[in-house]
Order: structure tokens, then sequence, then C-alpha cells
């Protein structure tokens, strides 16, 4: 035990980054779905290419969404609404009747009479209120039964059984007519419409819920299909019945509680998937971005980053699995790609891609989704802060998934009735969260001491400190540094490179030289080199260490991990030529070849290898007299050709094509330069 303490005291970087991989994994592991996985992909539509296959259990056949959106119209359709009476209008009506009488006969002096018409509108009006008034607005289209709530007694009733406005003027006139009394029809219509009030209305809460209740009574299946019973054959046509049968059982497995061993099996299977996935994202960063796998800091903001997304979109697919279309699994790639490179952030877009891909429904159509947006993303932009660029990236992903989602369905369905409105409008929303990356990569610079773009756009200030102090103290090198981020900027426009980037880069590349300016020729102002008292070695020696003085200096001054990465590697493993050839001269064998090379790295983006190649023909360059058009082409083919025969790029992500671009625009700056004018064949 004591050994093993040991061990990680010793080796504290390797336990960190095991302490990463397990508890990331842990925690993706805990969250994922402990049901069986249905292993089968299939299509309406399409062969089923899999063995013949047999129900493994019983299991019910659900309903389709057509199906149940049938027996959800049926219901509603079938449905007699809920009328609620009031019975304090009534007995105020009749009270009010008492004495309103009075008025509207007031001149009647028979005392005989005048009771005859009291008690026969006072029955009229008990006839009137047997069921109740409803008024018009309160009437439902196409309702003719009802039920009744009186007094919490639900009355089935017909509607033509109350009396509405069109109605009520029909029954009282047909009342009136009869002798004796016709002759007070005035009088009581005008005392009929003055009382009677409605007093039945539509309950709508209650009809809500109870529509509701009906509602959640819908078998959602329609049959049951026994262990054993063929389900499908080997190559049959899957249609519309054996898809809903299909989807049914994978849905049983999802849903399907499994014993405790099956279950700690399925976590264990988990366990060593995404133990592989964190494992094969340590190895790419150990073999092509050694310095962030140095760099735990940087090791666990890639982590959180993956986790932050995998956590995300599993919680998503617990509450619905249509809703991981609204998960923005592509602001990752951006944002990767504004602290790091494309490369990488490709890479880390595939593990969250692959990692979500074992518990979505359909994950072939997910993975392809996704995979082709991440490209998209990781290649949209290369200025992160143009803010326009932001729109246009999204514009062009939400573009990749309506594309992919649209012949997705046409492939599936065979027709367009498959588009989903709702899918349509969740990828609109996982648009408008990936605009949610501008703050996102400010807070992240604050919290992991990163920089992006706009950082960056700072930095071009030649008025910076730092910069300042190099062209007071280093003019040549600081006018060298110039130079080549005109020149490394022109050419990374060409490619689509990140020309912010490879700009300050270069203003800072040579920042290493203020320690001992006067070893450098462009900054000597006499004739005489110190180099000429030094023997071969030494002076190898105190060019080579500009490069870590450089990063030194870098580092004090809270330069970002991004630019110093163009001090180390704007030399890779390259030779120092000059001394290394005079020492040849001299014939000392008392060092090897390696002790006159750059320790390195070598470039590991286009970036930096656009930057060794403009570094090189820039400083080369001075050593040339009056230089006709063809010297100075032949000239920056000899310099990118040496870089390539010593492999300086073979761990970036330039192209042959992207070099050859690279040569063309060195070779056109360098004619502006010395103003040569091309002689172009009639």
């Amino acid at each position: 035990m004591v050994k093993i303490f040991n061990f990680f005291i010793k080796h504290k970087s390797i336990a960190y980054k095991i302490f990463l991989i397990f508890l990331s994994s842990f925690i993706i592991v805990y969250l994922f779905p402990r049901e069986g996985k249905f292993k089968y992909e299939f299509q309406k539509g399409k062969v089923w290419q899999y063995a013949t296959y047999f129900a493994p259990f019983d299991f019910s056949i659900l309903k389709s969404d057509k199906e149940l959106n049938d027996d959800k119209q049926n219901i509603l359709e079938s449905f007699n609404p809920y009328y609620r009476i009031d019975n304090t209008i009534k007995t105020k009506v009749l009270e009010d009747y008492n004495t309103k009488t009075i008025e509207y006969f007031s001149d009647l002096k028979n005392e005989k009479l005048y009771d005859s018409l009291f008690l026969y509108g006072k029955s009229i009006l008990e006839d009137i209120y047997n069921y109740g008034v409803i008024s018009s607005n309160e009437l439902k289209p196409d309702i003719n039964q009802i039920f009744l709530i009186d007094d919490n007694i639900e009355i089935p009733i017909s509607i033509e059984q109350l009396f509405d406005p069109a109605s009520l003027f029909s029954y009282l006139s047909k009342k009136i007519k009869l002798k004796p009394y016709i002759r007070y029809k005035e009088s009581f219509n005008d005392l009929f419409f003055d009382l009677i009030v409605p007093n039945v209305f539509y309950d709508e809460k209650f009809n809500l819920e109870a529509q509701k209740s009906l509602l959640d009574q819908i078998s959602l299946s329609r049959g049951v299909i026994r262990k054993g019973e063929l389900i499908i054959a080997q190559g049959e046509v899957v249609d519309d019945e054996q898809i809903n049968i299909l989807n049914s059982l994978r849905m049983e497995f999802l849903t399907r509680e499994v014993d405790s061993s099956s279950s700690n099996s399925i976590v264990f299977g988990y366990s060593i998937l995404m133990f592989l996935i964190f494992f094969l994202l340590i190895m790419f960063l150990n073999k092509y971005r050694l310095d962030i796998y140095n760099d735990n800091r940087k090791l666990t903001f890639i982590f959180f980053n993956i986790l932050l997304m995998v956590v995300l979109s599993t919680i998503i697919l617990k509450y619905n699995p249509k809703f991981i279309y609204a998960v923005p699994i592509c602001i990752t790639p951006l944002v990767i790609k504004v602290f790091f490179d494309t490369r990488l952030a490709l890479f880390i877009h595939l593990i969250i891609v692959l990692s979500i891909g074992f518990i979505v429904p359909n994950s072939f159509e997910f993975i392809f989704l996704q995979m082709i947006a991440g490209i998209i993303a990781t290649q949209s932009i290369t200025q992160f802060y143009r803010r326009a660029n932001i729109f246009i990236a999204v514009s062009q992903i939400l573009l990749v998934y309506f594309l992919a989602y649209f012949s997705f369905s046409v492939i599936q369905e065979g027709n367009f009735k498959g588009l989903e409105l709702i899918v349509v409008g969740l990828f609109i929303l996982n648009g408008l969260f990936i605009l949610f990356v501008l703050p996102l990569i400010y807070i992240y610079e604050k919290v992991f001491g990163l920089v992006s773009d706009v950082s960056l756009l700072e930095l071009t200030d030649t008025n910076s400190p730092l910069l300042k102090e190099l062209s007071d103290k280093a003019p040549g090198t600081f006018h060298h540094s110039l130079q080549v981020a005109n020149l490394a900027e022109a050419a990374a426009n060409e490619i689509n490179a990140n020309t912010l980037l490879i700009r300050v880069g270069a203003l800072y590349h040579d920042i290493g030289k203020l320690k001992h300016p006067n070893y450098y020729t462009e900054n000597l102002s006499g004739n005489k080199s110190v180099h000429e008292d030094l023997s071969p070695i030494n002076s190898a020696k105190l060019i080579i260490d500009h490069v870590e003085d450089g990063v030194i200096i870098a580092k004090k001054n809270n330069l970002p991990e991004r630019i110093i990465d163009f001090i180390k590697t704007h030399h890779g493993t390259s030779l120092v030529y000059y001394f290394y050839k005079k020492n040849e001269e001299l014939k000392n064998d008392d060092y090897l070849k390696e002790d006159f090379q750059y320790p390195g790295p070598k470039p590991f983006s286009k970036e930096t290898a656009i930057l060794m190649m403009a570094d090189s023909v820039e400083a080369a360059s001075k050593s040339l007299k009056n230089p006709s058009a063809e010297q100075l082409e032949e000239f920056v083919n000899k310099i990118v050709s040496d870089k390539m025969n010593e492999n300086q790029f073979d761990s970036s992500d330039i192209t042959l094509k992207e070099i050859e671009i690279v040569k063309n625009i060195l070779f056109k700056k360098l004619v502006n330069i010395y103003q040569l004018r091309i002689e172009y064949p009639e």
C-alpha cells in the first residue's frame, strides 16, 4: 500500500490523468440507463439484414401515433360536455317576480284576475327553470347531449331541454297567446325579459379534467406478442406493422426492469467503453498535443467540456429523447477550437458524439447528424473575434441539420410525411443555444486562464510593453517579426488558417532574443560579430537558447500558451545549419549532430507550420543581393523543401497542396519586397 502511495506521489501527473479518466467514466456510467439496449437498427421499406428474429419475451404492441391520435379524436368527438346549474338564480328570479308583477300590472283593479295572472306567470317561470336557461355564447356547436350538474348530481339531458334566447322567445309567445292572457301579452313579455337570466353555465375547468381523465384511460397497446413468436424473417422488407412491433420491442428493452446481475453487467460494459474512449483521448493528446497532455489545467478543461455535454445530453434523454436535438453539442468543438486547434476540436466532438451514441435512440442517425454538423462547426470559423462569423457558423450548422434530417426522413418513409415540425423547432433552439458560445468563452477564459481571439487581438498592439521593449532593445528582430507576421498572415489567409493567431505568434516568436540581442546579425550595428570569438558549438548553443529564453520571457509576461507554442515550434527540431557546417569544416568530432539541433517540438498545427516557413524564408532572404524573380522562386522552394525533408511538418495538419499555396504567397510577397517585376510568357 505504501509503495502504491509513493508511486502516485512520485508520478503525480500520471496519477491525475488516471483520476480524471476514472472520475469521468464513473460520472457518465452512473447517469447512463441501466436498462438493456435494443441492438438492431431498422428502417421502414428497408430489408431486415439480420438473422430471423423471434420475440425474446412477451411484450405488448404499442399503438402508433396515428392510432393514438385517432383514439383521442374519437373520445373528444363523443364527449358530452358538463354544464353547471346555479339554483340561487332561480330563487332570486322567483323572489323578484313577486315584487315586479305588481309594477307591470299596476293598472289591473280586478284582484281575482290579478291572482290568476300572477299564478299563470309563476307557472311559466317554474317551467322555464325546470332545467334552466342558457345564454347563446355558452352553447357549444354540434352538441346534442350534455351532463347537467345540479348540487353535485350529474343529470344527462338533451341540450334542447334547456332554454336559450331563441327557444325562450318561442315558448313565451306560445304561452301568452292563450286566452285570457293574450290581452296582457306586452306586459308579460316585458316582465319576463326583465326577470329571466341564464342559470346554466359551461364548466370549462371540470370539462378539461373530465377530458383528461378519459384520455388517460386510452390503452397504449393493442395486442400482445408472445415469447418465441416470429417478428421478422431475414431478407424481409420492414413494413408499417413490423416497424410498430419493433419499436414496441425497443421501448420494452428500455423500460424493462433487469435483475441485479444484468444491471451490473450493463454497468461493467459501459465502464469499459467509457474507459477506452478517455484512454484514447489521453493517447491522442500524448502523441499530437504534448503541451496539453503535460498541462493538468488544460486537461481538466477538456474533460470538463466532455463531461458537461454528455451529462446534459443524458439528463435530456431521460426527460424526453426527442429533445436531444435541442442540445447544443456543436458548441463544444467551437470552444475547443477557440482555445486550441481544429484537429483537437474535431476529435473531442467525435468522443462526445460516440459517448452519447451508446444510449440515444436511432444512434446511427444521431451520430451522422452530429458528426457532419461538428465538421461544419470546426471548419466554418477561423476568426471568432468577428461576431458575424458566429451567426454564419450557426446558419451553416442549422442548414446541415435540416438537410440531413430531411434526407433521413425521406429515406425512412419514402415521402415527406415523416417530417416533424417539432424536430425542426428543436434544431432552431439548438442554434440559439450555440450563440451563447461567446459569453461561454469569456467565462472559460476567467475560470481556466485560457485565451480567445478577443484576447489575441489585444496582443497585436505593437505599443504593448513587451513589443515596445523588443523594438527598443532589438530593432532588427522587431522589424524581422513584423515582416514575418505580414508574410505568415497573408499565407494563412489563403488556406483559411487562423490569421489573427498566426500574426500574434509571429510578433512574439523571437522575443527570446531580448536576453542577448547582439548575438543576432539583424541587431548588429557594426561589422564585428560576437560569434567570431566563439567556437561553433558555443555559438550554436547561444542561438538555440533564444527559444527557451523566449518561453521564459513569455511566461513571465503572462503570454497565452497558444502564443508560447509558436515560440517553441518556430524552429522545430531543425539544425543551426551555419555553425553545424562550420563545425564540420573544423573536423571537430567531439559533438554530435543533435548538439546543433533546436529542442522542438515540431509544428503541430497549420499556423505553427506556416510560421516556420515564413520565418525561415524571411530570415534567409536577407542574404540575397539583387535577386531575380526566378532566383527568388527557387530560393523559396529550396527553403520549404529543406524543412519538408527534415520532416518538420509531419505532426501538423497542413497538406501538400496548402504548402504549395503558402510557398506561392511567400514568393509573391518577396517579389513585392524586392520590387521585382514578374515576366509572364506571352
